[in-house]
């Protein structure tokens, strides 16, 4: 059964001696090399050469510090939810007596791991956080040779102490403003609580 009207003759055109001798197809395609050979390359020799990188690359994550050190995470779950590649995965803890200077919240990540591979860079996880606890930096994330070395855990995510990563540009003048705002429960610090509450007991 006939589904259209439409049809294309094909026809076999017969090629021509130099055609045969394929020496301008041949001649072409090194003109067109040779051209290349004075152009600006398009690539660089990385890891020795970078790039510029811009203020809004999203890049390798960090879980962040507060102010006194303590991890922000609390393993609400937020991020792992709104991750729509279904990359973070985590396992939450109580936090014991003695372990404030640790983690800044009652409960803390005991786990938490990103799955690179999987990761497509969008940005909601820190978006969804509502502790400030993870932000995309501009690092690259390096290369492996095995798919198991992609599973980022703590030990990868969380910045060192000390050594706090800018995350400046990620944030609006808004966001920053309140984090400098001390009466907010948000930016308290533990000691900060226990004074306010020591206070108010008074």
């Amino acid at each position: 059964m006939q589904l259209t009207d439409r049809k294309k003759v094909v026809v076999k055109k017969e090629m021509s001696f130099m055609e045969k001798l394929y020496l301008p197809a041949i001649l072409n395609g090194m003109s067109i090399t040779i051209k290349h050979l004075f152009k600006r390359s398009s690539t660089i020799k990385y890891p020795e050469q970078k790039r510029e990188i811009a203020e809004v690359y999203r890049g390798q994550h960090v879980l962040k510090r507060d102010e006194n050190g303590a991890e922000r995470c609390t393993a609400c779950g937020l991020c792992a939810v709104a991750c729509p590649a279904e990359a973070i995965t985590m396992r939450s803890e109580e936090r014991r007596q003695g372990e404030e200077n640790l983690y800044r919240e009652e409960k803390y990540a005991a786990t938490y791991e990103i799955n690179m591979l999987r990761c497509i860079f969008c940005g909601l996880c820190e978006e969804a956080c509502p502790k400030e606890a993870i932000f995309l930096t501009d690092r690259i994330v390096p290369t492996e040779f095995k798919r198991n070395e992609f599973i980022y855990g703590k030990d990868k995510l969380v910045e060192p102490v000390g050594q706090p990563v800018d995350v400046t540009c990620r944030q609006t003048k808004e966001v920053l403003s309140f984090k400098k705002d001390k009466t907010k429960y948000h930016n308290q610090t533990f000691k900060d609580q226990q004074l306010l509450e020591g206070s108010q007991n008074h």
